[in-house]
């Protein structure tokens, strides 16, 4: 075997492979690019690896859930745990779709009339309720109307986009979006995939989370066009544009997700 030489190209990605292997996942390093919004006082700054990787979602085809252990026969997704609101136009968003949902897209439909279909925290803030172990507006397997979200069914039928009418959270999962306000109000936004650590506590004891795994890693387009709807949504459309143009810029050695990074 000869020795490696770090001109070559080669043996570059080799030695990456090999370091990446003694590098805890969430640590493994992640490439990002920056630019400025051409309209705002806002700079983006845009988790490359990740946005490029071939992630889709898998509901529903091979999604082991966001319990302690792996739960695919529920085809909860990530639904278990109902929705926070983001804000008052979120929940009021939400609550004019509601009206428009009945009882053939929605399992809970009855039970929502009787008992309302959100709650309160301890902390005051207000998410979804949650029914039978998950969202209230989660169809388990078997109802005629179909599994899954009741708003996704009804979006579809309608010829509507289902972020539309979810939760701000639940169309925007696995992707994160960040503002951090800086002096004299300029905005520096990050757009990277969600973690664990988003979740709160009880992410670290999920059996299993999406992004992390080799199995959601299988698009036929990469996460950025997967997710075109929604990230054109968080950012606008010349900020897409912008940043679709960077992210299919080639670099010298790109860096593979870490989920997938081992199995190569």
């Amino acid at each position: 075997m000869c020795a490696p030489d770090l001109r070559c190209g080669s043996c570059q990605r080799q030695l990456q492979r090999l370091a990446w292997c003694t590098v805890p996942r969430e640590e493994q390093p992640h490439e990002w690019i920056s630019f400025e919004h051409p309209d705002e006082l806002r700079t983006w700054m845009i988790d490359a690896t990740f946005l490029r990787s071939a992630y889709k979602c898998i509901y529903g085809q091979g999604c082991q859930g966001i319990h302690d252990d792996p739960t695919p026969e529920l085809m909860q997704g990530c639904c278990s745990f109902g929705a926070h609101f983001l804000d008052k136009e979120d929940f009021e968003s939400v609550s004019r779709h509601v009206d428009r949902l009945e009882a053939r897209h929605w399992k809970n439909h009855a039970v929502a009339k009787r008992r309302g279909w959100w709650g309160r925290e301890r902390d005051g803030s207000e998410k979804t309720r949650v029914v039978n172990g998950a969202c209230i507006f989660h169809n388990p397997p078997g109802f005629e109307g179909g599994t899954g979200c009741a708003f996704h069914i009804a979006a579809t039928e309608a010829r509507e986009r289902h972020i539309d009418w979810k939760p701000d959270v639940c169309w925007q999962v696995p992707v994160r979006m960040q503002d951090h306000v800086e002096d004299g109000g300029y905005v520096v936004s990050t757009i990277r995939e969600w973690k664990r650590r988003d979740w709160g506590e009880g992410g670290d004891e999920f059996a299993w989370w999406c992004t992390e795994s080799a199995d959601a890693h299988v698009g036929r387009d990469p996460a950025y066009k997967f997710f075109e709807d929604e990230l054109t949504e968080m950012m606008g459309h010349k900020s897409y544009k912008i940043m679709v143009g960077l992210l299919q810029r080639p670099t010298a050695v790109p860096l593979p997700h870490p989920a997938v990074r081992k199995r190569r």
